[in-house]
């Protein structure tokens, strides 16, 4: 890409808010030579970074990149032999550090199965280097400093001088607290001078303390002198001192080599980490402009959706949509200027060049961009003073060189496009230059003033109308582009808002041709289309998004009612389980109560036991719920028609006949949802009810199944008692004398309920609460008449 072209574009101040989000040196290197690539598969693995980057920031808030460093000089000069200072050496610690840390964080990431395979490919070059790590610590401080801990040598030297700067400011001290040394000084102290220990004395007492005068005060009246009583220790001091400087230039020189042993994976560490430095800060710049992973295609089509220019506060830029490339590869935008026409050139070149940075692009979802081989601009006013250009001039000069290089698989963006010049000649130009991109299969997006250019787009095979749409009332443009809608001046409208007399409006509106005011009315019908179909597109994907909400919840609250049933069903079976296995145990203990008895008496006889275990084995309980299920589907299913009620088994929810499609498939609507449905899946709601007889005796027979006690618990009141009823009748017709109703203790309203309706009922003879051993106040046993 041109460097004027990123210039135009304002690529190179986008960048600069990348550099905002940058944690090192390392990163910032690496966006300071960013540039937009030709190759797709390059740019999808860019674009694929940035993505896995953003999932981790959205999972972990950040990424531990702090304390990283760009020491690749610094290991270079190990490499040569050089030494490394101590801030050197702490550098390479800290990057150290800093790389086996970030390594475990994205390790760790990867164990909870995040997926970021581009992430994990980069964190396995990093080598872990912990025992240099752990060296360097050793022996340099965090502030930069040689540590006593570096070597025993070093120890013992600084102890020395300790000693020896404890044993001279003592000397000194005595001296300074004297009587009659404190008449001879300025003032009672020990300081520094040369790098040794002094006292200051009078000019005229120099003589009284012997030794050497290192210094003067500005004035002459003081003189510093290291008093003879502390040369000798002093001296002593600085031969420690040197020692100290050379036993740590020996300990620098030592880690150095350590450094230089590592050079292959210091420099491939380095290299790592200011790729995922870059990563990270590509995915927080993508979060600050809520940007989104473009789809990409080589095919040179791109579709935008709410597109933002990143430059532009998010609260104050407008969205746009654009599509250029499939039905029609130029786009021609009209209008008057201060429209938003040359914001709308740079927003779909500069997300162009972003896209092919790696970079996410301030859209929305399903945006797509296409990966130009070349991006050209001419946007905005580059008349030349020094080479005595005009505007028109400037503008030629490059629209020349665009037109000598550019081709298929090119992006132009021209911004008034043959203006600076006479209006009927620079449109011809203009219409002209048009044609021949198109001929040429670039992909072009122009702004003009013409009006000739408005027809173009209508009269041309592949090009497209535009205009930035302009409220007449405030005055000023709304900056959303309307794609198909020629641009209008409004002249005439902004004139007469702004007072000019109506008089001299119908004057000017004379002036124009009628075929020049049927297109202005053409375009103003076509702009009150547009708005009002995009009103309609908006509500009916509003409509669309809640009916899709709305199904999703259902979806979701069947799901969850099935896996109710299911439970309660698993429930129920593992209840009936128990009871079998209970009747069982029940059996054995008969069982072993016979065979205790068979000892003791020999009256009871093997096929005697034989005989009662079968009749125990015979009354263990059965689940034949699904069968009779089974059995009410096939009996009522040929029944069913159109508008009956009915129940889908597999969902438990119920519905009705919308028409029957074969003799085992039916169309059934379930709220909102139509769906087939199998015949075996369904079962009628309304049950024909039982064939009654007058045969008494029949109603008593075997197949009457009416137990003799009723078990309330759990029911609530209104349905306890619709039972109640029903059960006492059956019970009657069972020739039952006596039966049983569990109702439990509880908060005594059910029982109290129970009481009360027997009271009432005519066949009851009398009704008591069952003995202990029968279940207490929790059971009430009815008599009848």
């Amino acid at each position: 890409m041109q460097a004027k072209v990123l210039r135009v574009l304002e690529y190179e101040k986008m960048k600069e808010q990348l550099y905002e989000h940058v944690a090192s040196s390392l990163g910032r290197a690496k966006i300071k030579s960013l540039v937009p690539s030709v190759d797709i598969n390059e740019i999808k693995q860019w674009q694929q970074e940035t993505y896995e980057g953003a999932k981790v920031i959205r999972l972990k808030g950040q990424a531990p990149l702090g304390g990283i460093f760009d020491i690749s000089a610094s290991v270079k000069r190990a490499q040569i032999g050089a030494s490394l200072n101590a801030s050197e050496l702490l550098e390479v610690q800290s990057t150290t550090f800093g790389a086996r840390r970030l390594k475990k964080f994205i390790e760790d990431l990867l164990e909870n199965e995040v997926d970021i395979p581009h992430l994990e490919s980069i964190v396995e070059q990093i080598v872990p280097l912990t025992d240099l790590e752990r060296e360097i610590t050793q022996c340099i401080g965090d502030h930069g400093e040689v540590l006593d801990s570096a070597s025993s040598e070093l120890r013992g030297i600084r102890q020395q001088i300790r000693s020896l700067e404890a044993g001279v400011r003592s000397k000194l001290e005595s001296i300074t607290r004297s009587s009659n040394s404190q008449k001879m000084l300025s003032d009672a102290i020990v300081t520094i001078r040369n790098d040794r220990f002094v006292v200051p004395v009078k000019q005229e007492y120099r003589g009284a303390f012997g030794g050497i005068i290192h210094d003067q005060s500005s004035s002459g009246a003081t003189l510093f002198i290291e008093p003879e009583a502390v040369v000798t220790m002093n001296n002593q001091l600085r031969e420690a001192k040197v020692r100290e400087i050379k036993e740590i230039e020996r300990i620098l020189y030592v880690l150095t080599s350590r450094v230089a042993e590592y050079v292959e994976e210091l420099l491939g560490n380095i290299e790592a980490l200011s790729q995922l430095d870059f990563i990270f800060t590509k995915a927080r710049y993508s979060e600050r402009v809520k940007a989104v992973q473009p789809k990409l295609n080589d095919e040179g089509y791109l579709s935008l959706t709410k597109a933002r220019h990143p430059l532009i506060p998010i609260d104050e830029v407008v969205p746009i949509d654009v599509d250029l490339g499939k039905t029609f590869s130029s786009l021609i935008i009209t209008g008057p200027n201060t429209g938003g026409k040359t914001v709308t050139l740079k927003t779909i070149g500069l997300l162009t060049l972003m896209a092919q940075s790696g970079l996410h692009v301030p859209a929305e979802e399903g945006s797509e961009m296409a990966v130009f081989k070349t991006v050209f601009a001419d946007i905005g006013d580059e008349q030349s003073i020094e080479q005595s250009l005009s505007t028109f001039s400037s503008h030629m000069v490059n629209i020349v060189e665009i037109l000598k290089k550019l081709d298929h698989e090119s992006l132009v963006l021209f911004d008034e496009l043959g203006a600076g010049t006479d209006p009927t000649e620079g449109a011809a130009l203009a219409i002209a230059i048009l044609d021949d991109v198109y001929r040429r299969g670039a992909r072009v997006v122009a702004t003009t003033h013409y009006s000739e250019l408005k027809g173009y787009a209508y009269n041309r095979e592949g090009a497209m109308n535009a205009s930035v749409e302009f409220n007449v009332e405030t005055l000023r443009p709304t900056y959303r582009l309307l794609i198909g809608v020629p641009g209008r001046s409004n002249a005439f409208a902004i004139s007469r808002r702004l007072g000019l007399d109506e008089h001299v409006i119908e004057l000017a509106k004379s002036q124009i041709n009628s075929e020049t005011n049927q297109v202005e009315q053409m375009i103003a019908s076509l702009e009150e289309s547009k708005k009002s179909s995009d009103a309609e597109w908006e509500e009916a994907v509003t409509l669309r998004k809640e009916a899709e909400q709305l199904r999703n919840d259902l979806v979701k609250r069947l799901e969850g009612l099935e896996k109710e049933k299911e439970a309660i069903l698993e429930e129920a079976e593992q209840k009936a389980e128990e009871a079998v296995r209970k009747a069982k145990r029940e059996a054995e203990q008969v069982i072993e109560e016979l065979r205790k008895l068979q000892k003791e008496s020999h009256e009871i006889k093997d096929h005697k036991l034989i005989e009662a275990k079968k009749r125990l084995e015979e009354a263990t309980p059965t689940l034949k719920a699904k069968k009779k299920q089974e059995k009410v589907k096939k009996a009522y299913r040929k029944e069913l028609k159109p508008g009956d009620e009915v129940k889908v088994l597999s969902f438990g929810q119920k519905g009705h006949i919308v028409e029957k499609i074969s003799e085992q498939e039916y169309q059934v609507q379930v709220g909102i949802m139509k769906m087939k449905v199998s015949a075996d899946d369904i079962q009628a709601i309304d049950q024909p009810k039982k064939v009654e007889t007058k045969s008494f005796a029949t109603v008593r027979g075997n197949d009457f199944h009416v137990k003799p006690e009723l078990d309330l618990r759990g029911e609530r009141f209104e349905e306890a008692m619709l039972k109640v009823e029903k059960y006492l009748d059956d019970a009657l017709l069972a020739g039952y004398h006596s039966v049983s109703i569990i109702h439990g203790k509880g908060t005594g309203a059910l029982r109290k309920g129970v009481k009360e309706l027997l009271k009432r009922h005519p066949h009851v003879k009398n009704a008591r609460d069952a003995n202990m051993n029968e279940g207490g106040l929790g059971n009430t046993v009815v008599d009848f008449k």
